[in-house]
């Protein structure tokens, strides 16, 4: 009999990425999606129009993560080997903005989930998408014993989600796994996120279709990975034979310059003349230092990174190049 799982947030980068993982590894996958009227399946929907997939081994059901009756359906129809939670409001600048909406989804959705699988489906294996967000001004490296001090109403969901996953695996005892990842990269990033933006906007500038691009905090320093790397990261901490927190990281940090200098080297462009520092992307509390211990992982799962940040500024420039083209 094949694995099910249910993987929350599959239109995201990391959703489709582990998706793709998991259908090579012969699993049945239940996607949520989020009701929109746009399309927003686009990272999906290579898999979304295989015939040989559909029906058969892929389906998607719209859901939100504040509709517990919606997730409780899915859960129960599905009755899934493993759930991933990767659904979130992630943009940390706008959780600045919008407090109230990250905390009921990115914080309180975790929590519906884990009381449906309390409920109804107790072994069923949970992951949490934790994020170095939650350590904020703490010493780097971090690891899974680093102090967690949040600087973003986004890092502060994901404390509370992170907590309630410990809380259900400790009373509970469910399969319950906080995978703390550090940034994590990639083609497929929104386009509002530094990185994406990086690549994707000098990218243009070097073919002439755009002028400037608009950034802020330029010295901000991030431990930066490749993101199909870091879902397989996910997978194989729930193949661990005891649930428990894993960090994934690099144990490298570079600023956000660096990355302008690692993308502007690839394309031979001086960023310098195209890049505008504009106010409005500082965040009202910044944090200036991550850096991940992945020790852990490495020792008991056998997984370290292979891609660091230079090598994943040219993979996503290449990739611009290639979508303009």
């Amino acid at each position: 009999m094949s694995k099910v799982a249910l993987i929350t947030g599959i239109t995201g980068q990391d959703g489709s990425y582990l998706a793709e993982l998991l259908l090579d590894k012969g699993y049945i996958v239940h996607g949520l999606v989020r009701r929109s009227s746009s399309i927003n399946t686009d990272r999906i929907d290579h898999l979304h129009n295989n015939q040989d997939l559909l029906n058969k081994r892929f389906f998607l059901h719209f859901s939100d993560l504040s509709d517990s009756s919606s997730l409780t359906n899915i859960i129960d129809l599905a009755q899934p080997d493993e759930i991933y939670n990767l659904a979130a409001q992630s943009h940390v600048r706008v959780s600045f903005d919008m407090p109230y909406y990250t905390g009921e989804i990115t914080g309180l959705g975790a929590t519906r989930i884990l009381e449906v699988i309390r409920a109804i489906t107790p072994d069923t294996k949970f992951y949490q998408a934790s994020s170095s967000e939650m350590y904020g001004q703490a010493p780097a490296p971090q690891s899974e014993e680093t102090p967690f001090v949040p600087r973003s109403p986004y890092g502060a969901a994901k404390l509370y989600a992170h907590s309630m996953t410990r809380n259900y695996r400790e009373a509970y005892g469910l399969f319950a796994i906080n995978g703390i990842l550090f940034n994590h990269e990639s083609p497929r990033r929104g386009e509002t996120f530094v990185t994406r933006k990086i690549a994707r906007g000098l990218a243009r500038v070097s073919q002439g279709l755009e002028s400037t691009i608009k950034l802020g905090n330029l010295d901000a320093k991030r431990d930066w990975g490749y993101a199909p790397e870091y879902v397989e990261g996910m997978w194989r901490m729930m193949q661990h034979t005891e649930p428990t927190d894993f960090v994934l990281a690099t144990n490298t940090a570079h600023s956000v310059r660096d990355f302008l200098d690692f993308c502007g080297t690839k394309l031979d462009l001086e960023w310098q003349k195209y890049v505008e520092i504009d106010d409005k992307y500082f965040r009202p509390s910044e944090i200036d230092v991550l850096v991940g211990d992945y020790s852990k992982a490495e020792k008991l799962l056998g997984w370290r990174p292979q891609v660091l940040t230079p090598q994943l500024a040219e993979i996503m420039v290449n990739a611009e190049l290639n979508a303009i083209s």
